[in-house]
This record gives C-alpha cells, structure tokens and sequence, in this order.
C-alpha cells in the first residue's frame, strides 16, 4: 500500500511539474566550431551542428571567399583573406553550402 501511495503521490507530483526529478532536461549550451578556408576548399566537408550553435571560418587563403546555404538561409558574406567571420545557425538552416566566387568550393552543416 505504502509503495502505491509514494508512486500515486510522485505522478501527482511530475504532472503539476512541482518537482525537479520530473522537470525536462534542460537544452544543450550551444556550441562553437571553426571551419578553416585553405586551398580552395572548407575544412572540415562536413560539420555537424545544432540551431544556435555558432560556426566561425577563417579565411586562410589569399582571395575573399564566402559560406553560403544553397537554399539562400544563411550567408557569411565576404571572407577577406586573412579574414573570420561568425554566424549563429538559424533553426531552418540549410545544410550545403558553397562559396559563391567559387562554386566548386563546397561543404554541408549536417544536422544533430
């Protein structure tokens, strides 16, 4: 009987949310990655990222290079040489990427 009771009173409990046993597990902290622009390519390919998290590049090469979503989501803009630019993923991020001034220059954000 005594068992009955604790569990009725733990049900009780978890559906009014009043305990912290039964309170959902709070998001993971977003998290941060750098992707390196060198020889005409982003390293690494393939990145594998979460809404919010944020995505640094650096530019390593001698020419201005961008990140951009081929569904058109999201942009870094223009990559200077030499040059970093951040960008918090958006919740509808497109996953390929490219540069648009080197269209063979591409990459993917793989969703978690």
């Amino acid at each position: 009987m005594h068992r009955r009771t604790t569990l009725r009173a733990l049900f009780v409990t978890c559906a009014a949310g009043a305990s912290p046993i039964c309170a959902p597990a709070a998001p993971p902290a977003p998290a941060h990655y750098t992707v390196t622009i060198t020889g005409f390519a982003f390293v690494p390919a393939t990145l594998t990222v979460r809404s919010g998290d944020r995505v640094t590049w650096v530019n390593n090469d001698i020419v201005p290079h961008t990140a951009t979503a081929t569904d058109g989501s999201w942009d870094t803009g223009t990559i200077e040489a030499n040059g970093e630019v951040e960008i918090t993923i958006p919740e509808e991020a497109g996953e390929d990427y490219l540069c648009r001034f080197h269209r063979a220059m591409t990459a993917r954000l793989q969703s978690s």
